[in-house]
């Protein structure tokens, strides 16, 4: 990679919003269901959250925790708690008390912020202050007002911004730790590959609490793009506001893409001018491209790669996407990666082994958890951490790479290893199949699947014969009238198993 396209490494997140006010004042930024701001009255906003964190006595390094649905003011607050030299800690709204109690004694926050419905709940489970998000912002104006600016908090790139909390295979909190340059890094890095534009609207459907949905925040301010946060929307109306909105850019998971191609299908007078359709999660299945390749001629789906803990491991260039099917796509401008194998030997170009990270995009660990970061953060031979992804795969000879499933997700049957993935992937290949989950064996248990389609099981189990070698056909398979997926839309597979009792195939 040319060096010239490295970005830079000393950013700090609201100086992306300060470069983008100083070149399009005036030219949107940011529009949910209730209206739309400019680049100069977000940041406008951004400097009064400052002010009012101030008055709360919020120090730098104090971590923020917000738990609120994902509208401008969330992105105000984003902007805001990074002037203030803080850590923002954004949670999903719909976070149960249970965990946000343990996500709270982990992150120890100076406050929390929640919606003025959920203030009570917050506070049976935690002792920290908790602000109805009313009177937050209504004091927030009232700086807006007063055009209360402070001097610079003397934050640096290494410094903390955000603290994203994870999914992982425990119950145990894992906030992984993002300083500025490396967060700023990251989305420079993608959108080196994607390119946004001032021209563009980025049509979001995701949480800023995943961080699917706050690097769209970032890369649309690196591209002086609109971005349209439309979590809120139905999903009856979602192809209508896309159209209404001229949306050019959607971020995509495999559920999101099927929903708006039948949409697409069912309504072709209201499709989008999109140029983009950038997949992450899983692979969409070949049926959903071909749909949305129909409803959107121009439109390029764009293949992505990556975990929270470096953001984005690779993209497919959007001028490559139809060329090397399988492949998730080459390692970010500035980053690396190896293959290694298990004594952390790398392995030639072709040979499968776990993917290792290494670049200015590697975060620097979890929030207070020495010894899952020892474990997941590793040193190379030349100091730089390097981030096992326990995700296993190959590179090409030209520098691509190609994804073939988690270490979780590897298991050995009949004396044959494989992976969920491709018999998942097999399973969507399935023309009338909408979701499909493995579940490998365990004990008693032999290799299951469960489905979401008309199909009878028989006949699914019958055409995966045709795709896959024996021992890797599913004794079982389970068809379910609603696939379940996670709060990010994400399949939702460890939900499976309470669905396999009583299966037959």
């Amino acid at each position: 990679m040319d060096v010239v396209n490295v970005p830079r490494q000393d950013q700090l997140i609201h100086a992306l919003l300060d470069d983008a006010v100083a070149e399009f004042p005036l030219s949107p930024a940011v529009r949910d269901d209730d209206g739309v701001w400019d680049y100069d009255t977000l940041a406008e906003y951004s400097h009064a959250v400052e002010a009012w964190l101030r008055a709360e006595g919020v120090r730098p390094g104090d971590r923020v925790v917000v738990q609120l649905p994902t509208t401008r003011e969330l992105v105000a607050l984003f902007y805001g708690v990074s002037r203030r030299g803080a850590i923002f800690v954004p949670l999903n709204p719909a976070m149960k008390a249970f965990h946000l109690s343990s996500v709270v004694e982990n992150a120890e926050p100076r406050l929390v912020v929640a919606s003025d419905e959920a203030v009570g709940t917050v506070r049976s489970a935690t002792a920290v202050p908790v602000h109805g998000f009313g009177s937050v912002w209504s004091e927030v104006e009232g700086f807006r007002a007063r055009d209360a600016r402070a001097e610079p908090a003397g934050t640096g790139p290494d410094d903390v911004a955000v603290l994203v909390y994870t999914s992982g295979s425990t119950a145990a909190p894992k906030g992984v730790i993002g300083p500025h340059g490396r967060v700023t890094f990251a989305a420079a890095a993608i959108n080196a590959e994607l390119g946004y534009r001032h021209d563009d609207v980025v049509f979001c459907r995701f949480p800023m609490s995943w961080d699917y949905g706050l690097y769209k925040v970032l890369l649309s301010c690196l591209g002086r793009s609109e971005i349209v946060l439309a979590g809120g929307e139905s999903d009856l109306v979602l192809l209508r506001r896309m159209h209404e909105v001229g949306a050019t850019v959607v971020p995509i998971v495999p559920s999101l893409a099927t929903m708006i191609a039948t949409l697409a299908e069912r309504d072709p007078e209201h499709t989008a001018p999109v140029r983009l359709f950038t997949n992450t999660g899983a692979a969409l299945p070949q049926a959903t491209i071909d749909k949305l390749r129909a409803a959107f001629p121009g439109a390029r789906i764009v293949r992505q790669f990556g975990q929270t803990e470096c953001k984005r491991v690779s993209v497919m260039p959007p001028d490559e996407e139809h060329q090397r099917p399988d492949s998730v796509g080459r390692p970010l401008p500035g980053t690396r990666v190896l293959i290694l194998d298990e004594e952390g030997r790398e392995l030639p170009v072709g040979e499968s082994g776990e993917i290792v990270v290494t670049g200015p995009h590697v975060m620097l660990g979890y929030w207070r958890a020495p010894e899952l970061t020892a474990r997941t953060f590793r040193p190379g031979p030349d100091g730089e951490p390097r981030l096992h992804t326990g995700d296993f795969g190959r590179i090409d000879e030209d520098g691509y790479l190609y994804f073939e499933g988690r270490r979780d997700d590897m298991f050995k049957r009949r004396g044959i290893r494989m992976s969920t993935l491709e018999i998942e992937a097999a399973a969507m290949d399935i023309p009338g199949v909408r979701a499909a989950g493995a579940i490998p064996p365990s004990g008693d248990r032999d290799l299951a699947l469960c489905v979401e389609t008309d199909l009878p099981p028989h006949t699914v189990l019958k055409e995966l014969a045709k795709r896959l070698e024996p021992a890797k056909v599913p004794v079982v398979c389970r068809v379910v009238d609603t696939f379940p997926l996670t709060a990010h839309g994400k399949n939702a597979v460890r939900e499976l198993l309470p669905l396999l009792e009583g299966t037959e195939g």
